[in-house]
């Protein structure tokens, strides 16, 4: 306690005063530590261009990193169970048989081995190419992986690390595309579908606005549940969030409280809204007055600040850093509501309507802003839906 008052007081963190990185620190230093309202970050991948996505990365950068942490140590950022108790799932006893795929451009070229590493930190079942659970791709279906690339190696190993910490029973596909045009990502979404055991596929990258008649065709996978970030950037609609065959997955500020859920959640000032000039609205949102003729973004949503962000290891080194690292990112929200799909094991016979009618089963965000915009709730949280958290976020597994 002497350590951190004299932090406090010298306007520095407890940890870099004593020289200790933040990723050891233990559950109650890493919380306070995600907690950060100055947090400094940096964005995995670069702005994209027409006909281009980028991934929705961002990374903590003012973390300092490990290369290992020792069993008993707790890496900074949410790990498993506090995501696990912050949306009341069943991840010890559901999800075994299902596949959740992951797509992102080019290689990460240790995703396997840096898997490794977080579901043993974590005490999780190894998931590996040998057990069978794991297993990468390139978009035609073999081995031929793109060049490597570290931003997009950042992303995969999130997103990888997500599916492990929501459903780490379930298997999981990645599927690597060989750059991140529509073109080639929707290619690998393809593939993705039309690999036997796939019931959910995340994607979390985005462009701007497109229609479906151009690239929908990508992501209408019918008994599958496609989830895509909602975006990083505050107000404006980005493609393929903004499809009207995809879940859009917003994102929020998630922070312990003492309240009978133990958590609470703000609108992430980050977080991507917007009404598509191009697709179709979804049936069921009509009800919810989104104040959006057409497609209206985004559905649901889960953590995604990365003041509040999650753990996770990646070996891959970008732009000075690897190791343990806190990210956030709409690219945090995307896995995780892919792999509650998974968990909840209904995609079969439902489409991306049905959040909406059984939003009771979903947390409401009520609070926060991404900013402002010409509809007060496509950028505002409200009661009900609003841009940037949707309907809200998982309470269990009803809403999916």
């Amino acid at each position: 306690m002497q350590l951190r008052s004299r932090a406090k007081l010298l306007g520095i963190g407890a940890a870099a005063l004593a020289g200790i990185p933040l990723a050891v620190l233990g559950p109650a230093e890493a919380s306070h530590a995600a907690a950060s309202p100055a947090a400094k970050t940096a964005h995995s991948c670069a702005a994209s261009k027409p006909g281009f996505a980028s991934c929705k990365a961002i990374v903590r950068t003012d973390t300092a990193q490990a290369a290992s942490i020792a069993p008993h140590a707790t890496p900074s950022g949410y790990g498993p169970s506090s995501l696990q108790s912050a949306y009341n799932l069943p991840s010890a006893t559901a999800g075994a048989g299902r596949t959740v795929a992951i797509v992102d451009a080019y290689d990460d070229p240790t995703a396997e081995a840096d898997l490794g590493v977080y579901r043993a930190q974590y005490g999780l079942p190894a998931c590996t190419t040998a057990n069978g659970c794991f297993k990468k791709i390139d978009q035609n279906g073999g081995t031929s992986y793109p060049r490597a690339n570290g931003g997009w190696a950042q992303e995969i190993s999130l997103d990888l690390d997500m599916v492990s910490a929501i459903c780490p029973s379930c298997h999981i596909l990645l599927v690597e595309a060989k750059s991140s045009s529509f073109a080639n990502l929707g290619a690998a979404v393809n593939r993705a579908a039309a690999t036997p055991g796939v019931v959910a596929i995340s994607n979390s990258y985005g462009g701007s606005d497109a229609s479906d008649a151009s690239y929908g065709s990508y992501y209408n996978h019918p008994g599958i549940a496609v989830t895509a970030s909602s975006g990083d950037s505050g107000y404006g609609a980005s493609y393929p969030a903004s499809s009207h065959y995809v879940t859009a997955v917003g994102g929020t500020s998630l922070k312990s409280a003492s309240t009978t859920r133990g958590w609470t959640e703000t609108a992430w000032s980050g977080a991507g809204s917007g009404c598509s000039a191009y697709n179709a609205a979804l049936s069921a949102a009509a009800s919810f007055g989104t104040g959006c003729a057409n497609r209206a973004e985004a559905d649901v949503s889960a953590v995604a600040d990365p003041s509040t962000g999650v753990a996770v290891y990646d070996s891959t080194a970008y732009q000075g850093l690897s190791g343990w690292l806190v990210f956030g990112g709409t690219s945090v929200s995307s896995p995780v509501i892919a792999s509650v799909f998974a968990l909840a094991g209904n995609t079969g016979s439902i489409d991306n309507n049905y959040p909406y009618t059984h939003a009771s089963s979903l947390w409401d965000v009520t609070s926060g802003s991404n900013g402002s915009c010409p509809t007060t709730q496509w950028c505002t949280a409200r009661t009900g839906w609003d841009g940037p958290t949707g309907l809200g976020t998982p309470n269990g597994v009803g809403a999916f």
